[in-house]
């Protein structure tokens, strides 16, 4: 059976809206997805790249993100054809260790903890897809590198693009027998 590797933050949960969220709330800042768009997105809405930096050591962060649209039915059925593992560089924020398990179990129930990898870099994961939003991921990836859109990486090129979940169905998945 094929592997699958997906990516959590802006694949399966939606950081940008939580940066969104933390910016109107915390520093009542209007902030869109457009102004997000870029490597720099704390300068473009005028905020302190080390206040945002700050949010996501703050225990509350990861677990209050929400789930992408349809993302819990995609890989639900994702994982009739593949083997599937949930794989987030979780290391370099402690708090979101926990949190993100804790998330998972709420919104993927019917992902066993045995296919949850929290680590600190995703290289020596070995599968034949890796669905993530960053290129420092995908670029070291040996399998077919999938690049899940989101306002951050909207300039980057070389990479199949998905930009939702229902796309990243059409991709992987068999059309559905009519009757």
């Amino acid at each position: 059976m094929k592997r699958i590797l997906i990516d959590m933050d802006d694949v399966l949960a939606d950081a940008s809206g939580r940066f969104i969220e933390y910016c109107i709330n915390r520093v009542g800042k209007t902030v869109t997805r457009e102004l997000l768009q870029g490597s720099n997105w704390a300068e473009a809405v005028d905020i302190h790249a080390d206040t945002v930096k700050t949010w996501v050591h703050e225990p509350g962060f990861f677990r209050g993100m929400q789930v992408m649209p349809d993302a819990q039915e995609v890989v639900k059925r994702l994982m009739d054809h593949y083997e599937v593992f949930i794989v987030s560089a979780a290391i370099e924020f402690p708090n979101s260790l926990k949190e993100k398990v804790d998330w998972l179990a709420e919104y993927f129930p019917f992902i066993d903890w045995r296919y949850i990898v929290l680590c600190g870099h995703k290289w020596m994961i070995e599968a034949d897809y890796l669905i993530d939003d960053h290129e420092k991921n995908l670029n070291t990836f040996r399998g077919t590198p999938i690049l899940f859109d989101a306002p951050h990486n909207q300039t980057l090129e070389g990479y199949q693009r998905v930009k939702t979940w229902r796309e990243v169905e059409r991709l992987l998945l068999p059309a559905p027998i009519e009757a």
